[in-house]
């Protein structure tokens, strides 16, 4: 069962970096026209930067995970070890972070907008809906792939319960 929770696991995890990208692209969607806000400036376009978890340990615990994993594996590997340990071994996580991209806008002449500078031209969001749409339908089927290998470990999991 532990792979089938672990399988569930990391598919959670990539919902949650799916549903960070919608809603940094909804945002930059709705904000694709917003020339003034309370910073100052025209909105800048977010995007989601995602990677998996770096860790942080120390070289031995690093080392005793793999020799815990080797002798998990096969009894012979590690003669005097578990074949199966009870405990929960350690998945890789995906940390992501929103970023706010500085400096991307676009200028444009527009002298009877309301934040046009004296020469007639305004600062608007460097802002592509037709791409914004494009990173909303990968961040989708994404987001949809994560959930249907979620359904199949939980159809796997009552399978393996009625044998």
């Amino acid at each position: 069962m532990g792979g089938i929770l672990n399988a569930i696991q990391l598919s959670s995890h990539g919902l949650s970096v799916q549903r960070a990208r919608m809603n940094a692209t909804a945002e930059n969607i709705a904000n694709a026209e917003t020339t003034r806000t309370a910073k100052g400036g025209p909105y800048h376009r977010k995007r989601v930067v995602s990677a998996e978890k770096s860790e942080s340990d120390s070289f031995s615990s690093v080392i005793g995970r793999a020799v815990d994993r080797l002798a998990r594996t096969h009894v012979r590997h590690l003669p005097g070890k578990q074949l199966h340990s009870g405990g929960r071994e350690e998945l890789p996580s995906v940390e992501w972070e929103e970023i706010s991209e500085s400096d991307s806008y676009r200028i444009i002449h527009d002298p009877s907008h309301p934040d046009a500078d004296e020469d007639g031209y305004v600062k608007v969001p460097d802002i592509e809906v037709v791409n914004e749409m494009v990173e909303m339908m990968s961040a989708a089927r994404a987001y949809e792939a994560n959930t249907v290998a979620i359904a199949a470990a939980k159809k796997m999991a009552q399978q393996a319960l009625e044998i």
